[in-house]
């Protein structure tokens, strides 16, 4: 799946009650699910690894972060084309 397939698919799904939230409240999940990602990465480290859990928390963080992206109307792909494959990206630290 491209980028852009799943920026379209989160805004099918959930465009409506997203706009309606508006970015501060979006923000909020966001922030929430980086939360529960970092816990996930905080018990890897410890020994305790749950793949599943992990996996889903990194999507998470994704599809909230193209929700954001969609009620501004940015391209995702679009934007990490811009910013890191053209013209050889950024050199050196993000």
């Amino acid at each position: 799946m491209r980028i852009a397939e799943f920026q379209q698919l989160i805004r099918d799904r959930y465009h409506a009650s997203d706009s309606a939230r508006g970015v501060p409240g979006t923000f909020l999940w966001l922030a929430e699910e980086i939360g529960e990602l970092a816990s996930a990465l905080a018990d890897a480290e410890r020994g305790k690894k749950d793949e599943e859990n992990l996996a889903e928390e990194f999507a998470d963080v994704f599809a909230w972060l193209t929700t954001i992206a969609n009620i501004h109307d940015v391209d995702l792909e679009a934007a990490i084309r811009n910013k890191y494959i053209q013209d050889g990206g950024p050199e050196g630290t993000k």
